[in-house]
């Protein structure tokens, strides 16, 4: 197996700032393997959200995790500020995967980055749906030469 090289900024279109907390430090003094996936799932619904597309109490689709990874380049800790860069990797027909990188402020290099996956489903039921025309619009910006071709 081939070890993951980090990605640089040029590689994302979409940025949403992280601001490290004192609480996100672990005894070693950097932030904590799972906190990352807290900073995902800001940066993935935090995009969603901006576009209109996330409903928190009456939306009818919920995104639902069902696969995440993570590998990491440098520490990060409390107080440095960070951005996730965000990028699409697949549109399916009713699922998204997402790669995030966190980039410490002032550095072109990710300290970590990772994959994310949604399957959309209807709230009530929990079965999967089509994603939208308006989803796959507001995701196709994102796909970018390193990602498949959208869907």
């Amino acid at each position: 197996m081939t070890r993951p090289q980090p990605h640089t900024r040029s590689g994302f279109l979409s940025f949403h700032d992280v601001q490290t907390r004192w609480m996100d430090n672990d005894v070693y003094g950097h932030v904590n393997n799972v906190v990352y996936y807290a900073y995902f799932d800001s940066c993935v619904n935090g995009y969603l959200i901006d576009k209109g597309l996330l409903d928190l109490e009456k939306g009818e689709t919920v995104g639902l995790v069902v696969h995440s990874s993570c590998s990491y380049f440098a520490p990060l800790s409390f107080p440095q500020k960070a951005a996730a860069g965000l990028r699409v990797l697949k549109i399916g027909r009713s699922s998204v995967e997402y790669e995030i990188a966190i980039f410490i402020e002032g550095q072109e290099g990710a300290c970590a980055q990772g994959t994310f996956t949604h399957v959309y489903v209807d709230r009530m039921t929990r079965r999967p749906v089509p994603l939208s025309e308006k989803m796959r619009a507001a995701l196709r910006p994102l796909v970018t030469e390193e990602g498949a071709t959208p869907a």
